[in-house]
C-alpha cells in the first residue's frame, strides 16, 4: 500500500510527528508493535504525570546530553509550548512545589485518549500489532496478525524508542534492522535506574521504606532528595540524578543531616553520654528506623568520629540494576548517522526521533519533553522534504 508517511512507534515521539505531518494534508500511517499505544507513556504517569519543568527554555536545555544536537529543538518546542499544547488537548495543569508541571488529573489516560481523538480527526490511520522487521523489495515489512504486509511510504520516521521496560514495548530490537543497514550505532546503557545492593537480612523490615532528607553524593555530583529501599537495592529520584556517575565508577556516599554541617552534628554527639550506644545516639539525632539500618549496614565498625559517618555514609553497590528495568536509555542511532533534519545519511527517506537517538536526561519533565520535541522537529522536515 503506498502512502504518504509512515510512522513506525507509537509512543509521544510518534504520535507527536504523526499530528504534525497529517496537520499539513499528508496521508499518515502509524505502525505498532503492541496491542495499544503509549504503553510507556502510559507507565510514566502511573504516579503522575510530569510533563514538563517550568524554568527557562535554555536552562531546560542544558539538561539534556549531549546538548548540541537537541537544544534546537527542546527551545523550539519548550516549556512553555509543551504546556499550551496539552491544554490545547483539553488538560488543565498545575506547577508543583519543585516547578514540575503536571496535569490536574495526574495521570498520562486523558490526555492521550484527548490526543488520539485529534489524530484519528486529522485522519491519521493506526495499525496496532503490526512488528517492524524491516525493508525489502516490496516496501517496509510487518508481520501482523494477517501475516506479512508491506507499506510503501514517501517517507518514514522511526520512533522505535529505546532498549528498556521490554514488556511496553521498547525492546531495543530495531537496532539489529539499523545495523544491517550500515548505521553508525552507540551501544545501549542504562539511564535514571537503581542500583543492586547485596543486602544483609536484618534490612528486609525495612523494604519499601523511603530515605527522605538525605544528600546522595558520587563523585562531583551532590543532589539533595529521596530515595526508596528495595530488596534488589536502591532507586528513586536522588539516585537516579547521581546515576550516571555512579555507572561511570564514582563512590557513592550518604549525607544523611544534610541540613547541618559536620561540626554542628559533632557538637550533637558530643553533648551525649559517652556510655551511651550508637543505637541509642541515632535515635537521639532522629535519624528514623530506616536510616539507623543503613548507618548499621554500611557504617561498622564505628570509627571514633561517628559524626563523619552520618555525614559521608559510604554505600557499597553492585553496579546498575537490568538495563530493562532502567527508567530511560541511552545509546542507539549516532547522532553522525543523521542529519540536522534527523534524516539517516544512508537512508535519506527515513527520519529519527524520540528515545532511539543517543541521548539522555533526568527525570523531572525532560525525558517526555525531548521525545515530544524530537518528534515534532522530524515531522516538520518530513512535511518539508515532501512539499519541496
Amino acid at each position: 500500500m503506498s502512502l504518504d508517511v509512515l510512522i513506525i512507534g507509537a509512543g509521544p515521539a510518534g504520535l507527536m510527528a504523526a499530528e504534525v505531518v497529517s496537520a499539513a494534508g499528508l496521508r499518515v500511517v502509524v505502525a505498532e508493535a503492541m496491542p495499544s499505544v503509549g504503553r510507556k507513556f502510559l507507565m510514566a504517569g502511573k504516579s503522575g504525570l510530569n510533563l514538563t519543568k517550568s524554568e527557562p527554555d535554555a536552562l531546560f536545555a542544558s539538561r539534556f546530553e549531549p546538548e548540541g544536537p537537541l537544544a534546537p529543538m527542546v527551545e523550539d518546542f519548550g516549556v512553555a509550548a509543551v504546556q499550551a499544547w496539552a491544554k490545547g488537548l483539553g488538560q488543565a495543569l498545575f506547577v508543583g512545589s519543585s516547578g514540575r508541571v503536571f496535569p490536574v488529573a495526574m495521570k498520562a489516560s486523558p490526555l492521550l485518549r484527548a490526543w488520539m481523538g485529534r489524530l484519528a480527526a486529522q485522519g491519521v490511520e493506526l495499525r496496532a500489532r503490526w512488528r517492524w522487521e524491516g525493508l525489502d523489495d516490496a516496501g517496509m515489512r510487518f508481520a501482523t496478525p494477517e501475516g506479512v504486509q508491506h507499506l510503501v511510504p514517501r517517507a518514514t520516521v522511526l520512533a522505535l524508542g529505546g532498549a528498556s521496560w521490554a514488556r511496553l514495548g521498547a525492546t531495543g530490537a530495531w537496532a539489529d534492522i539499523l545495523a544491517d543497514w550500515g548505521v553508525p550505532l552507540v551501544p545501549f546503557q542504562p539511564v535514571n535506574m537503581g542500583f543492586d545492593v547485596a543486602w544483609s537480612a536484618h534490612m528486609a523490615p525495612h523494604f519499601g521504606a523511603p530515605i527522605k532528607s538525605v544528600a546522595v553524593q558520587a563523585g562531583a555530583h551532590r543532589v539533595k532528595g529521596e530515595f526508596v529501599l528495595s530488596a534488589r537495592g536502591i532507586e528513586g529520584s536522588a539516585i537516579y540524578a547521581v546515576s550516571k556517575a555512579l555507572r561511570e565508577g564514582a563512590a557513592l556516599t550518604l549525607d544523611l543531616l544534610p541540613d547541618q554541617d559536620l561540626d554542628a552534628v559533632r557538637g550533637r554527639l558530643a553533648k551525649m553520654p559517652a556510655k551511651m550506644s550508637v543505637s541509642a545516639k541515632l535515635a537521639r539525632l532522629k535519624l528514623g528506623k530506616a536510616k539507623v539500618a543503613l548507618v548499621h549496614e554500611f557504617g561498622r565498625p564505628f570509627p571514633p568520629d561517628l559524626a563523619g559517618v552520618l555525614k559521608a555514609l559510604p554505600v557499597a553497590h553492585r553496579g546498575p540494576r537490568p538495563l530493562d528495568e532502567a527508567i530511560s536509555t541511552s545509546g542507539g542511532v549516532d547522532w553522525a548517522a543523521v542529519g540536522p533534519d534527523l534524516s539517516l545519511k544512508l537512508q535519506r527517506d527515513v527520519f529519527v526521533a524520540g528515545e532511539m537517538l543517543d541521548w539522555d536526561a533526568p527525570t523531572g519533565g525532560y525525558l517526555i519533553s525531548g521525545c515530544l520535541a524530537s518528534g515534532r522537529w522530524a515531522g516538520r522536515a518530513v512535511v518539508e522534504r515532501l512539499s519541496g
